[in-house]
């Protein structure tokens, strides 16, 4: 298991996924100055280690997500990631964030897969898909496995965010709720409100 938790500012992940990375810097820093700290570049958006560079003067840390190889890892971290973020449970990419000591969150959904992405030593595990499941599923994970971290993401509702957090999720994991449109050419207003929703939802 993991030595040192991933701290959050508040208790979501909020995730870039686009065809292109080019708007991925504007976009998080609306959602920093929103009160979102916490962002995922996905390695499947076009550019998504360029733009991290964008954001090296960013306050906060910011994390790469879908990385499945060791190589993604150890590119993902040359490039500036704080954190990695898998859609599966990578054993390589797990050992590759401890040598390169940064937090791993492994992407699960059995409890084996949770258990033993734990134990290999990942920070926190993905839920994923949560909404295959929802808060019913994660609460009946979360029973016999109380000490996990767990971070529900895939198709996570705003309205049910508080949902998830009162059935024991640590974070979130939201993509297109939130982001909507944002990473395309999209209202930035309109990210801004409902990142404002978000927030007032889990208060």
């Amino acid at each position: 298991m993991a030595d040192s938790p991933l701290r959050l500012e508040t208790p979501v992940i909020a995730i870039l996924r686009a065809p292109t990375a080019t708007r991925f810097a504007e976009v998080t820093a609306v959602l920093h100055e929103s009160g979102i700290t916490a962002v995922e570049f996905t390695l499947t958006s076009d550019g998504a280690l360029d733009a991290l560079g964008d954001c090296a003067g960013f306050a906060y840390p910011i994390g790469v997500g879908t990385v499945r190889t060791a190589e993604d890892a150890t590119r993902a971290v040359d490039a500036g990631a704080a954190y990695l973020i898998t859609p599966i449970v990578s054993d390589e990419v797990i050992d590759e964030g401890r040598r390169l000591g940064v937090p791993v969150i492994s992407g699960a959904f059995t409890p084996t897969e949770i258990h033993h992405a734990w134990v290999a030593g990942s920070t926190m595990i993905k839920v994923f898909p949560a909404s295959v499941g929802g808060p019913d599923y994660l609460r009946a994970v979360r029973a016999p496995l109380p000490d996990i971290p767990l971070v529900p993401t895939g198709g996570v509702r705003l309205t049910e965010a508080k949902a998830y957090l009162d059935a024991g999720a640590t974070a979130l994991g939201i993509g297109s709720p939130l982001i909507g449109d944002a990473c395309v050419g999209g209202d930035l207003d309109a990210l801004r409100e409902r990142a404002a929703v978000l927030l007032e939802e889990l208060s």
